[in-house]
């Protein structure tokens, strides 16, 4: 099975790198402004040959064409003031996941408008309760209380189960995943560049394809087409990075922030 996820955060206007979601440059490095996003929009579905949510690829035999899955991780305010409203003048329902310990806080989507955002046909899902680093280094029974913890407060808001989930840091391993299925996690979201899906103890696991602020719209569309170019050198540059991120460990995190905040 396969399928062309792309991970995208906060969209934002005028310049407000804080108005939407987690504070500090490296969060902003990831957050699109508004018209930006508008033209992603537009080219993503010139480019799209087959838009989807996850719980219809659940359902899928995988065949036909790849179909193209939207996702923004962090649970940002912009999700409703601005991203849903986008995605469906172009008919595209987004999927949302939602750092449960911020929801209501300043920058980040309420309880209401959550349920809202389902309402509305998106998928929402966690993206964990703290917005937890290095989950792959961390004991499953922390693994496992952060994903039950998370789907537990969107499954009261919304008054229904919630079984799709995204991680944090991209800090994946095949016990993250494992934990996310203890959990009744479904579906987890990765951000490995890739468009092979597999399952791990009944979870279906995606990787995904970021979007960046300096990302052109036209960049986005040619992931969102398949192209092998763009693809292949997220993979790369993907690899790369987690060579390091193994190596290093908290390190890496230490020096990622250096270099963002100096």
């Amino acid at each position: 099975m396969r399928a062309l996820s792309l991970l995208y955060h906060d969209v934002i206007a005028d310049g407000d790198w804080e108005a939407s979601g987690f504070h500090g440059r490296a969060a902003a490095s990831y957050k699109l402004d508004r018209r930006e996003f508008a033209r992603h929009v537009t080219v993503i579905s010139a480019a799209a040959a087959r838009r989807d949510i996850v719980h219809r690829l659940q359902k899928d035999d995988g065949g036909g064409s790849a179909p193209v899955l939207l996702t923004f991780d962090d649970g940002g305010a912009s999700a409703y003031d601005c991203v849903a409203d986008l995605l469906e003048r172009s008919s595209w329902r987004g999927h949302f996941l939602i750092t449960t310990d911020y929801l209501g806080q300043s920058g980040f989507v309420t309880r209401s408008q959550v349920r809202e955002l389902a309402g509305r046909g998106h998928v929402v899902g966690s993206h964990s309760c703290s917005h937890l680093t290095r989950m792959s280094a961390r004991p499953t029974a922390q693994l496992v209380d952060e994903w039950k913890r998370s789907t537990g407060e969107l499954a009261d808001a919304l008054g229904q189960s919630v079984t799709v989930a995204s991680v944090p840091f991209g800090a994946f391993s095949r016990r993250v995943a494992a934990a996310a299925a203890a959990a009744g996690i479904t579906a987890l979201f990765t951000s490995e560049p890739t468009a092979q899906c597999r399952w791990v103890e009944g979870c279906l696991v995606l990787g995904r394809y970021t979007v960046r602020r300096d990302t052109a719209a036209a960049v986005a569309g040619a992931l969102a087409a398949g192209a092998l170019g763009p693809r292949l050198r997220q993979w790369w540059l993907w690899n790369l990075k987690k060579t390091a991120k193994a190596a290093l460990g908290d390190v890496y995190l230490a020096a990622r922030h250096a270099v963002y905040e100096r």
